[in-house]
């Protein structure tokens, strides 16, 4: 969330940054934060000084009693008596204003940066960079869905009657090719520098809070409401939440992790041609990096992030192209977004793969993970993520854009992964 001291020294660029992020009720909701501070440190002003002067009077009444002023002293103790009676309501108060506080912080966006383009929706996102080979189909190409039934790869029906709609079951080399590609994530990452990690995929409310996708996306998370636990939507949130409520060392920055796991989304609202096959599931794999670094180091984080997942697309030999996300179009906690999508030859659209975000401080001043700097002073962190990548479109394009006369081929980098160069 944002930090009192941003929003008190900087009152209307953080105004600005929302009304770019297209916020409603950006002026309101800082007017409240400023009026719940205000009333917090007013009460906690006159709650210090009550408590000096109780101590004050306090002693004051032994020595009362020694020079025989009975009446005074009992005047005193009937005095701190009252005050702090008093106190228990000014406590009362401060209490509550920091409640109301925290509760309307959680609401309110992180603030993008300056590079962060104007805009409303994903037509004003800024194509970045464009990569990759040109694809050249056969007559008749199908897309993935199609080719995953000619070939069996993957059986969709079959997940409607385990579960439902948008739970993929994969088959024989369908299913190989999905673990060959996580493997091939993971093993990269490793290269990169990057310590795996196998977390949880069930979370508590605890750790939703942490990195913001409570209470913004509650609705999208499936939750198992008797102990009160949310499958994750992404490895983000077990993964930054193991710094949770931690200091760190400033020699330990940047912390780099990554981690494959299951991810659920209940995408509610979700329908049509452009959720068909792996376009949007509710459950699927990833490989997800992490990044805890040092404000003046985030950036060059987020470039080698970007770096790293381009060269995955380069080694998968996809058509890729690099999003700068507009304001409009950012997630609630990230301040700076680049999206990676690879084109499907066979749907003409692209498929988005890969958001890699920088919050800034904001998920770690929600977490409170600090860093200790040399001088012994406590910082907060800036916190970074980014797929690396997601599987059902990978998959898609794959099977889309690898598709010739005698069966669909594999990029040479998977070949050693999958065991085989060609699906036929």
């Amino acid at each position: 969330m944002l930090t009192i001291k941003l929003i008190t020294e900087k009152t209307d660029e953080v105004i600005r940054g929302l009304e770019k992020k297209h916020f409603k009720g950006a002026q309101e909701a800082i007017n409240k934060v400023l009026e719940l501070d205000k009333k917090r440190r007013n009460a906690q002003n006159q709650l210090d000084k009550n408590l000096a002067e109780v101590n004050s009077i306090s002693k004051s009444i032994g020595q009362l009693m020694k020079e025989g002023k009975k009446e005074e002293a009992e005047a005193a103790r009937s005095k701190v008596s009252d005050m702090k009676e008093g106190n228990k309501t000014l406590q009362a108060e401060m209490d509550q204003a920091i409640a109301d506080l925290q509760e309307i912080l959680y609401t309110i966006p992180n603030i993008p940066y300056d590079s962060v383009p104007e805009g409303s929706g994903a037509e004003d996102n800024v194509v970045e960079k464009m990569g990759g080979m040109e694809t050249e189909l056969p007559k008749n190409a199908l897309p993935h869905w199609e080719l995953a039934k000619k070939y069996d790869l993957i059986d969709f029906d079959l997940g409607v009657k385990i579960t439902g709609a948008g739970f993929p079951v994969y088959k024989g080399k369908g299913a190989q090719l999905q673990r060959a590609l996580i493997n091939f994530f993971l093993d990269e990452a490793r290269k990169s520098g990057y310590m795996e990690i196998m977390p949880p995929t069930v979370v508590n409310a605890a750790s939703g809070y942490g990195t913001g996708q409570l209470p913004d996306k509650e609705g999208q998370m499936y939750h198992c409401e008797v102990d009160d636990l949310y499958l994750i939507p992404t490895a983000e949130v077990p993964v930054t939440n193991i710094y949770r409520d931690v200091i760190l060392d400033e020699k330990s920055l940047p912390i780099k992790n990554c981690a494959y796991t299951q991810c659920f989304r209940r995408e509610a609202g979700s329908y049509g041609k452009d959720v068909r096959g792996l376009n949007r599931l509710h459950e699927f794999s990833k490989v997800e990096l992490v990044r805890i670094d040092k404000p003046e180091h985030s950036r060059q984080s987020h470039q080698e992030m970007l770096d790293h997942v381009e060269g995955l697309l380069q080694k998968l030999e996809l058509p890729y192209r690099i999003l700068r996300l507009c304001g409009g179009d950012m997630s609630f906690t990230s301040a700076l977004c680049f999206d990676f999508e690879v084109y499907s030859e066979a749907q003409k659209r692209w498929l988005e793969v890969s958001s890699v975000s920088n919050f800034d401080n904001y998920q770690a001043n929600r977490l409170k993970c600090r860093y200790r700097t040399a001088d012994k002073k406590t910082e907060l962190c800036h916190t970074l993520n980014g797929s690396a990548l997601a599987l059902p479109r990978i998959v898609a394009a794959l099977l889309e854009n690898n598709q010739t006369e005698n069966g669909i081929r594999i990029p040479k980098a998977l070949v050693p992964y999958c065991g085989f160069d060609i699906i036929d």
